[in-house]
């Protein structure tokens, strides 16, 4: 079982986005207030201010040297050096919010409003090439770096499934979410490609063969984001509905709902996760970052889990009878 062991609070507006920090006790959060703040895992009291920005911070990447790039409502990177925040370069290109920020090996890809994919030279900070992958909006970006390909969710529901060198489409899963992909992750082998969307359903796909393999309503609202725990036995799902929903990995099954009453989960919107070493940390509009560990296991049997979950009970009976 997960609890609660620390809130990180000090932002002044709803926090979109979560990324490592210096090293592996480190993390970074940002949000509606522009603040990129970098917290200690052995000393959670206080975050260091590390850089602001003029604009709404909706996503955030750390490159392999340290260099942080963060991307504003109105479609503006920004790239900050640690060492030298006042030299931060904004550099407005998408015409809509950026939403998604990935860094496979060496470049950056960002996911625009505008419905644009676009790779960065990192030394240079221009644009090599863009995409336009869709009329809508792009929400989320996952990578795999064993197939080399990259999985971007859209607004017009579907699933792009792309060559990571080349941008070439590999496959398109048409109408994979009744309404906006909203998170997209890839197991840790990369056989399986999970997927959350405004339609609060969680969805399981085969990238060799865009086969359907697991289709369940998840969460009350948007699931807005999905991690893996590092040894790749258990996922979590974070929502709108203010809950974050820990799940076994293989057999998909529920184990646990983190919600506001029972385990004092955030009040207001769930945004961002992110899975490390010894916790799971989780970003809201509540303003604040809790960071959860797990405890004695306990009885977490398929039909203990579908307690939390009366929109699931049927299928996770089904499934343990």
């Amino acid at each position: 079982m997960f609890s609660r062991f620390h809130t990180c609070t000090g932002h002044r507006a709803a926090l979109y986005a979560l990324a490592p920090g210096q090293d592996a006790r480190h993390f970074l959060s940002a949000g509606g207030d522009g603040w990129i703040v970098e917290w200690n895992l052995d000393d959670l009291e206080t975050g260091r201010l590390i850089a602001t920005v003029n604009g709404q911070i909706f996503a955030l990447c750390v490159l392999p040297d340290g260099r942080i790039c963060a991307g504003d409502m109105n479609g503006s990177l920004y790239w900050i050096d640690r060492a030298a925040p006042d030299a931060t370069r904004n550099i407005q290109f998408h015409k809509k919010g950026v939403y998604a920020l990935i860094a496979p090996g060496e470049q950056l890809l960002s996911g625009g409003g505008d419905g644009l994919l676009t790779r960065w030279d990192t030394q240079t900070l221009r644009p090599l090439e863009s995409l336009q992958l869709s009329n809508k909006a792009i929400r989320c970006i996952a990578w795999s770096p064993e197939r080399l390909e990259l999985a971007v969710g859209a607004a017009d529901g579907h699933i792009y499934l792309l060559d990571a060198r080349s941008f070439e489409i590999r496959r398109v899963l048409q109408n994979a979410h009744t309404n906006s992909v909203f998170s997209l992750r890839y197991s840790p082998d990369s056989r399986l490609l999970l997927s959350g969307g405004r339609d609060a359903r969680l969805q399981g796909w085969s990238p060799d063969t865009g086969a359907h393999l697991y289709d369940q309503p998840a969460h009350w609202f948007t699931i807005n984001d999905i991690v893996f725990s590092p040894d790749g036995r258990l996922f979590a799902t974070a929502s709108r509905d203010k809950t974050i929903r820990i799940w076994d990995a293989d057999p998909i099954r529920l184990l646990q709902t983190l919600d506001t009453l029972r385990a004092g989960c955030h009040i207001n919107s769930v945004n961002r996760l992110m899975w490390l070493p010894d916790c799971l940390l989780s970003a809201s509009d509540d303003r604040s970052v809790m960071a959860w560990k797990a405890q004695e296991q306990g009885d977490l049997s398929p039909l203990k889990a579908a307690k939390d979950h009366p929109v699931q009970n049927i299928f996770l009976l089904k499934k343990a009878l």
